[in-house]
């Protein structure tokens, strides 16, 4: 790998298009692993020079996205405390649309160099000319109309106010060539790039002109983007050497792709970011799982908190190949991050789920009440709650119906549910019903998991019933489910009275 430059600067440049994308958050994950692991700077750039493509209060969304995420930017676009956009730096503006100025400035160096020419062609006439390179099983390009159109030509074009882009003037010889960190060697003939426009006819720049202005004012050392971008990285190249700029190092990264190995795309499945948070998925657990995608650690380590991220990131460690989305991977890293966190934090993240399901309601005073029973629930009971599912929970918004249980007054359930596989309902009401006696003579105090035990674990001695013939109606009594937490958790959390009439409803049925 080329040597790292004393200054390491990367950028994210989205564009303000509605969501973010799940491979968005990786490109500025890796870029931003990079800028710290090497000491330097991330920045946060808006690209909204598509006109046609901007959705109303995509940039504070954006933004916010990467302030949950933790990607906090060194420079560029920022959210202030009254949610409204700004920008920190010196290397301003941030946002495209607020450098047409300079960027009309360079085109104008361009085009004095006679690295650029006006295209008057019209939207038919290129239209037309795409059909007949199709017929003729050629790429789409541009066939060089205007290339050569006269000074006399230009001035009479511009006077009679006839539309124009500006394209560059691609030399029709020879190779480009450049190193890419990810994929190595890349060398193309020139005579496949296409005359690529740089200004459009509305007066803002495309993509491939703004970002090369704008990474070389920014002085960005490192490009990481998606593979996509490959192909256009040799026009990109030819841009710093019409200019005489210093190329920056280019790093692409590899396809996100479908389990069925199709590019992740918005019409197979859920792409977008926030999704995943509305979820209940956790921003540590969502960076560590989109680190691995096309990533290795070369270990068989696959949890990493953020600072080890920043230790171990290394451009050497990307794939070539397209990572396939795998959400029960997904699934499985969150619920590691759940199973390691605070309870009390865990609580706090997941009492909106239990609103967002009609379970609680946070009432004036600022109390916790039952919307189902009208019970008042401290936080510490609710803690209780939340830690039966703690050890299961794959994201936070299965709260909503994995604890449902425990705010009903009484489960509903067939009572074929009682029964312990062969079990007829007979047994399963004779077997509750010596667990109902047994459970009357344990003091509220002593209602406990381990106190439980000992009571089950005595009356399977004296019954000769097994484990599950005693525990599976019991936990059914309490739960009302075929798969829930263990039964003395749930009596523990609900109490000797609640557990008691739980159990004798069960009898009754």
């Amino acid at each position: 790998m080329p040597e790292i430059p004393k200054k390491v600067r990367t950028r994210f440049a989205p564009s303000p298009t509605g969501f973010v994308h799940i491979g968005s958050v990786r490109t500025a994950l890796y870029s931003y692993l990079f800028a710290r692991k090497n000491k330097g700077d991330f920045l946060l750039r808006i690209e909204d020079t598509d006109r046609t493509r901007l959705v109303e209060g995509s940039v504070e969304y954006l933004v916010k996205t990467f302030d949950i995420l933790g990607l906090n930017a060194d420079e560029g676009v920022i959210l202030q405390n009254d949610g409204k956009v700004a920008q920190k730096g010196n290397f301003g503006p941030y946002i495209q649309s607020e450098r047409l100025e300079i960027y009309q400035s360079y085109i104008k160096e361009l085009l004095d160099k006679d690295y650029a020419y006006y295209c008057f062609c019209s939207q038919e006439r290129l239209q037309q000319v795409r059909e007949e390179r199709q017929l003729q099983k050629l790429p789409p390009m541009y066939d060089g109309h205007c290339r050569n159109l006269s000074k006399t030509e230009i001035e009479k074009n511009l006077a009679e106010k006839i539309p124009f882009v500006i394209r560059m003037k691609i030399p029709k010889e020879g190779f480009t060539e450049f190193e890419d960190l990810v994929y190595g060697n890349i060398k193309i003939k020139n005579e496949l790039i296409d005359d690529q426009v740089l200004m459009k006819s509305d007066g803002f720049p495309t993509y491939h002109f703004a970002n090369v202005v704008d990474d070389h004012l920014m002085q960005i050392s490192h490009i990481i983007r998606g593979e996509e971008w490959l192909p256009s990285t040799p026009k990109h190249i030819l841009l710093y050497k019409y200019f005489n700029w210093e190329t920056p190092q280019f790093a692409h990264l590899p396809l996100l792709l479908n389990p069925d190995k199709s590019k992740l795309s918005k019409r197979q499945g859920d792409v977008a970011t926030g999704s995943f948070l509305d979820k209940g998925y956790l921003p540590e657990a969502i960076l560590n799982f989109i680190l691995l995608l096309g990533w290795n650690p070369k270990t068989e380590e696959e949890i990493f908190s953020i600072e080890e991220m920043i230790e171990r990131f290394d451009l050497s460690g990307i794939n070539k190949y397209g990572a396939v989305f795998n959400t029960e991977k997904l699934d499985w890293i969150n619920g590691m991050y759940i199973r390691k966190m605070d309870l009390a934090k865990l609580t706090e993240l997941c009492a909106p789920y239990l609103e967002k399901a009609g379970l609680i309601e946070k009432k004036a005073d600022g109390r916790l009440e039952n919307k189902l029973t009208k019970e008042i629930i401290n936080f510490e009971k609710l803690k209780q709650i939340i830690s039966l599912e703690q050890e299961r929970m794959k994201k936070l918004s299965d709260i909503e119906e994995s604890v449902r249980f425990m705010f009903v007054e009484i489960p509903e359930y067939e009572k074929e549910l009682l029964a312990w596989k062969k079990m007829t309902a007979e047994e399963a009401q004779k077997n509750l019903e010596v667990i109902y006696v047994e459970l009357e003579k344990i003091d509220e105090k002593d209602f406990a998991p381990e106190k439980l035990l000992n009571l089950i674990n005595r009356l399977k001695e004296e019954t000769g019933l097994s484990t599950g013939e005693l525990l599976w109606p019991m936990r059914v009594s309490l739960s009302g489910l075929k798969n829930s937490p263990g039964p003395f958790e749930i009596a523990t959390v609900l109490g000797k009275e609640k557990t008691l009439k739980r159990v004798k409803n069960a009898i009754e049925k």
